[in-house]
């Protein structure tokens, strides 16, 4: 499984940068540091905060349109985050610094992403799809602490199926389909197999289940995978 997601994450990325090209260009024609990339994918995913902030004060339990713009704009920001890296890798600028720089913005921004998730859903009160996103928020933080923390210790610690592109993908799409389906479809839909009426926000409670537990699983196989490292000789 490791393999084929690594095989989708490549083409996935290819994908990306050529539909975003002319940023790249961009940049590179007016000598623009990965680094102000970083940073503006933070202010990206502060802005989705904002945006499901103002759908759980302005927005109702039945649309879902805020919320949809918000899954977008993390996308939008799931970008920046990937381009930064592409961009300094191609122009040869790396530096240790800016690993540091883009990994702890890195952080932040999924941080704010979390939170305005949750604000959105208490605020309307879809308890179990927050207690969902709470656990989800668990697992990425734990990937990233395990990983951060092993390589501290020498150990090139990447393994794991959910990590953080994959984990972008997944909620800000499902947050896109549910303010797109409770927009243009309807209220509630019921599956072929089951005579229960959905809500649109089942979308998306069904992905963010999939994350936090894929999340969590993935550091556990961190975690084993430094414990088999540390222990082997």
């Amino acid at each position: 499984m490791a393999e084929k997601y690594n095989k989708l994450e490549k083409i996935g990325r290819a994908i990306i940068f050529t539909i975003f090209r002319p940023i790249i260009w961009f940049c590179e024609y007016f000598n623009i540091s990965p680094n102000v990339l970083t940073s503006f994918g933070l202010l990206i995913n502060i802005a989705a905060t904002v945006i499901f902030i103002i759908g759980a004060e302005y927005g109702t339990r039945e649309n879902l349109y805020y919320f949809g713009w918000g899954g977008f704009t993390v996308l939008l920001g799931g970008v920046f985050d990937m381009l930064d890296g592409y961009i300094a890798r191609k122009r040869n600028i790396s530096t240790k610094f800016g690993a540091l720089y883009d990994s702890v913005l890195d952080r932040y921004s999924e941080l704010f992403m979390f939170f305005g998730i949750a604000f959105f859903l208490v605020s309307h009160s879809y308890f179990f799809t927050s207690v969902a996103t709470f656990l989800a928020l668990i697992g990425s933080v734990m990937v990233s602490y395990i990983r951060a923390r092993a390589e501290g210790l020498k150990i090139n610690c990447s393994v794991g199926f959910m990590q953080r592109p994959l984990r972008i993908i997944v909620i800000g799409f499902a947050a896109v389909f549910s303010g797109l389906y409770s927009v243009h479809v309807g209220q509630t839909f019921t599956l072929p197999f089951l005579e229960v009426e959905f809500e649109p926000i089942t979308i998306f409670t069904i992905s963010i289940i999939v994350v936090a537990i894929f999340a969590n699983l993935t550091a556990i196989q961190r975690l084993y995978y430094s414990y088999k490292e540390l222990t082997k000789n």
